[in-house]
């Protein structure tokens, strides 16, 4: 490299540095809430990303899925996974395998993968200190949860530990009786709860779409109906957008973001271009800024 190529280098990653700092500075003191799916391996890049948060300071919230590992080990047991309006049945005996799927599995293991990374992290159900308190959502779906409640005691005293606090998405209804819950709709109502600076969904798809396949990189709240009526936010997306659209009422802001981009979570917090889509309260027109609270 000649001396020229080093300074346009160096001048490179300096630009990189000042445009990040600002939003470095958003979020140190302030919380974070992800949602990722059932391994910190599915979203590529996302544990690297993570340790540079640590390295910062900033220790996110976790929420974690696992809707595949779930229908794995069904098949193993010998048993048929049912969906209705595409959500997961769930009876006694998938609720079971959900329960070792997500808490003993799942939780256990994201967990050591950051700690092994160097990520102090604690793992927590919704049943742990009654953490997420849920009632039935639609006698439909048998022993499937809606948050009515966020506890938010041991999150923040793990929080204020030190530590990446991983949640797996089980809650506790009625009579003690056992919830399973999407995670995206408990990351929203967790990040809620915790009046977090930002949610970020992790996906695998690009963000919510328009009709032409192109991204819609923002999105305000009163633009949302309007998009789930004419089809355009659809399938997967609506529990998504739904999660975002309850986070908003404590939240700053909510993306949903495409993990399956090299350092999705950085890109996302820390420059200009963002990789998903930004869902916020309402946009200025004066001057096209986000009103975010």
């Amino acid at each position: 490299m000649t001396v020229e190529q080093n300074g346009q280098a160096e001048d490179a990653a300096l630009v990189s540095v000042l445009e990040a700092l600002p939003y470095v500075a958003r979020y140190l003191d302030k919380t974070l809430v992800i949602k990722l799916g059932g391994s910190v391996g599915d979203e590529g890049t996302l544990l690297d990303d993570l340790v540079h948060l640590n390295r910062l300071g900033i220790r996110p919230v976790l929420v974690h899925g696992g809707g595949a590992q779930i229908s794995e080990w069904m098949g193993r047991v010998g048993l048929e996974a049912r969906f209705v309006d595409g959500r997961r049945y769930t009876d006694e005996a998938t609720l079971d395998v959900a329960r070792m799927v997500l808490i003993g599995l799942v939780n256990s293991e994201i967990v050591s993968r950051l700690n092994a990374s160097g990520v102090p992290a604690v793992g927590l159900s919704g049943l742990d200190g009654a953490l997420l308190r849920t009632r039935l959502r639609d006698e439909r779906l048998g022993l499937v949860g809606d948050v009515l409640r966020v506890e938010t005691e041991a999150i923040e005293a793990l929080r204020q530990a030190g530590y990446v606090v991983v949640i797996a998405p089980i809650g506790s209804g009625e009579g003690g009786q056992v919830h399973n819950v999407n995670a995206d709709t408990v990351a929203g109502d967790v990040a809620r709860a915790l009046r977090a600076e930002s949610l970020i969904l992790f996906t695998d798809v690009t963000g919510v779409l328009a009709s032409d396949g192109s991204l819609i990189a923002e999105i305000t709240a009163g633009e949302i109906p309007e998009l789930l009526e004419s089809g355009v936010i659809r399938g997967g997306m609506i529990p998504k957008v739904e999660a975002c659209m309850r986070a908003l009422e404590g939240v700053r802001r909510a993306f949903i973001v495409d993990g399956r981009v090299p350092h999705a979570l950085i890109r996302e917090l820390f420059t200009d271009r963002g990789v998903g889509t930004m869902i916020v309260k309402e946009r200025s027109p004066a001057v096209g800024a986000i009103v975010t609270g």
